[in-house]
């Protein structure tokens, strides 16, 4: 199976050899860490509203299970291929080692459009393929969480088709649940909280604080908002912001809640009244001091990361830099705080959800805000520390944390059979 088609998995792979060789990992660690342990690959049939029945195409890639069960989320996309999804699973094993997680990688897909879904059809769509995975994934084995195109509602629907075929509830088996039926609080806005901790302690490293701070984000959706959100009740001035219809600016700031307030109602940025418009392409080089893409993927790459006048690129979305665009970054001493760090806060509430749903015991929101805090900044530190020893960047350092951790843990474990 060749995962290597798609630009994203071959980036993960570069990235990952040269932190390997910073760190001089183990040639034969670094052979097994370069594939996934197993993809699946399923048809998943649905009877639409008019009653067609239309075959849809869904992925689930489990990379590492060496630190414990896969964990990673499903997104519904009509771009999603199996490449795709490969990458986004072997950079959740590295993102789950780096923040210290006792969990591997996993990534689940459907190549479908859900914004053309009724939904009755959404919901016919996730029961139909939790099915189809069957007993690959569970509590113990594979749990997977909302990504782009899924969301609280989609997670209910896999946890009711998975406890009724087990015969019991089964909240264990996903993350990112409503509240009601055992999710956790925090949980919603955890990887946006994420983006800004994040923020503040690249912030640090020059003594300055988030408050008066000029910040640009691309993508408007769950991270981007509450990114948004959470930088603005801090005193950060969000400048501009943007979706899939294009964005907004106001070089004195805009107004956050109300700007939320509009997209509530109309689901678009576009004809938003109190700012001007502005292309993506435009918005990614604005002169700011933070810039977070927190959208899809290869947006700053080769071709535009010279026209870049952030200080920081924190990103929220997963891969939303090429190999290219990071080096030309790197070189321009821009410091960009990557994504298996920056977004990293969605993976940790989502394993604090785990963990209460084990024990049966909540936590209140301040408490997992406060536990998320601690475990994002700790790696950060980690991250800062060997970028500072051997001078490199901070996608080489974060990567070469998480190949440690997980190189000792494969060692330990050894190869079965010998």
């Amino acid at each position: 199976m060749d995962f290597s088609e798609g630009q994203m998995f071959r980036d993960t792979i570069k990235i990952l050899e040269e932190a390997a060789n910073v760190i001089n990992c183990d040639p034969n660690v670094l052979e097994r860490m370069k594939r996934p342990k197993r993809a699946i690959i399923v048809s998943i049939p649905v009877r639409m509203d008019d009653y067609r029945v239309k075959v849809f195409s869904g992925y689930r890639v489990q990379h590492s299970s060496t630190l414990g069960p896969y964990k990673g989320g499903i997104r519904y996309h009509q771009d999603v291929s199996l490449s795709e999804v490969a990458a986004l699973a072997t950079l959740m094993t590295f993102k789950c080692s780096l923040l210290n997680l006792p969990l591997g990688g996993g990534k689940g897909g459907v190549r479908v459009d859900p914004t053309q879904l009724s939904r009755t059809e959404k919901q016919n769509l996730t029961r139909r393929f939790t099915s189809e995975l069957g007993t690959a994934i569970g509590p113990d084995v594979d749990i997977p969480a909302p990504d782009m195109g899924t969301d609280p509602q989609t997670m209910a629907w896999i946890m009711d088709t998975y406890s009724q075929e087990v015969g019991f509830a089964q909240p264990g088996v996903v993350t990112g649940k409503p509240v009601e039926i055992g999710g956790s609080l925090g949980r919603a806005g955890a990887t946006g909280l994420g983006v800004v901790f994040t923020t503040e302690k690249a912030l640090e490293t020059q003594k300055k604080k988030i408050e008066g701070t000029t910040m640009v984000i691309q993508g408007f959706g769950n991270v981007g908002q509450h990114a948004a959100l959470y930088a603005h009740q801090r005193g950060a001035k969000v400048l501009a912001v943007s979706d899939v219809t294009g964005g907004i600016v106001d070089m004195k700031g805009l107004n956050v809640p109300d700007v939320i307030k509009y997209v509530s109602e109309h689901k678009v940025l576009k004809g938003y009244p109190k700012a001007e418009p502005i292309s993506n392409e435009e918005l990614l080089t604005l002169p700011c001091e933070i810039l977070a893409p927190c959208a899809m993927e290869n947006v700053i790459t080769g071709e535009n990361a010279g026209k870049i006048q952030a200080k920081f690129v924190i990103e929220g979305a997963n891969g939303p830099c090429t190999v290219e665009g990071s080096k030309i970054l790197h070189e321009r001493d821009i410091v960009a705080c990557p994504d298996i760090l920056a977004n990293g806060g969605g993976v940790i509430v989502s394993y604090f959800e785990w963990v209460q749903g084990l024990q049966h015991y909540f936590w209140t929101e301040d408490e997992v805000n406060a536990k998320m805090k601690l475990i994002i900044t700790s790696a950060f530190d980690k991250v800062w520390e060997l970028k500072t020893e051997k001078k490199i960047d901070m996608r080489t350092a974060a990567m070469g944390q998480a190949v440690r951790r997980l190189e000792r843990a494969m060692l330990l474990r050894g190869l079965y059979p010998r």
